[in-house]
């Protein structure tokens, strides 16, 4: 898999370059990162990725210029369709992480300022993500946030392949509980069905758990994974 990140930013990547899965995603070979600065496609002395907005405003927003370049640049050597982050966007999901970990590779375009002019969204980009309805300063914590979720569905990063499979959302219904030793820890025991060395009734308590928790937590999940259980289908959101 290969992710390209356009960011005036690309120290900030060292958060998943150093550390955890992602780090050992990338040194295993599984995953190759390569972060492209707009700021190297400049012309200029002082390396201008920036403007004053067309018709006033308050802030600036980044050039074309400079982005389309870098963007050129990075799809040389980065399969995939080029992925801007934006409150605008379509919902990011687990769905979409799975549909996006099956691909050869992608390019993350992060913003900053009030945003990119509009040319670049309309004749480079071919997805627009958002993590939620959340204004942020810029689109690189939401590009890590889906590189990390892509890195842990790779065939080799987590050490039980499972693991994935059993993550919240990857079923349509969020996680069951999960305990470890002490079996009881400041008065709370560990549920007895957990210790009975039964597998098929912890398997069927951890599906009523997390029955529960979705019906509790997040009613829209169950609703829908209940119609597709209704229907047959296998669950996707």
């Amino acid at each position: 898999m290969k992710i390209s990140t356009v960011s005036i930013f690309p120290s900030m990547f060292e958060a998943v370059t150093g550390y955890g899965m992602t780090r050992l995603a990338i040194d295993r070979g599984i995953l190759a990162l390569k972060i492209f600065n707009p700021r190297d496609f400049t012309l200029d002395r002082n390396r201008t990725v920036d403007g004053r907005p067309y018709g006033g405003g308050p802030g600036m927003v980044m050039k074309p210029e400079p982005l389309s370049r870098c963007l050129d640049e990075a799809r040389k050597t980065t399969p995939g369709p080029v992925v801007f982050m934006t409150p605008q966007g379509t919902l990011f999901n687990q769905s979409m992480a799975e549909g996006l970990a099956r691909l050869d590779g992608f390019t993350l375009l992060t913003g900053r300022y009030e945003g990119i002019d509009e040319r670049i969204v309309e004749s480079r980009v071919d997805l627009e993500v958002s993590i939620g309805d959340v204004v942020l300063t810029g689109g690189e914590i939401p590009s890590m946030m889906i590189i990390d979720a892509i890195s842990r569905l790779l065939p080799g990063v987590l050490g039980n392949s499972e693991s994935a499979e059993q993550d919240s959302f990857s079923q349509g219904m969020l996680d069951y509980p999960h305990y470890t030793r002490p079996e009881i820890f400041e008065g709370r025991a560990v549920p007895g069905v957990l210790l009975s060395g039964n597998h098929e009734k912890i398997r069927m308590w951890r599906m009523e758990q997390s029955r529960i928790r979705t019906r509790k937590r997040r009613p829209d999940l169950f609703a829908r994974w209940a119609g597709t259980e209704d229907t047959g289908d296998c669950p996707h959101h």
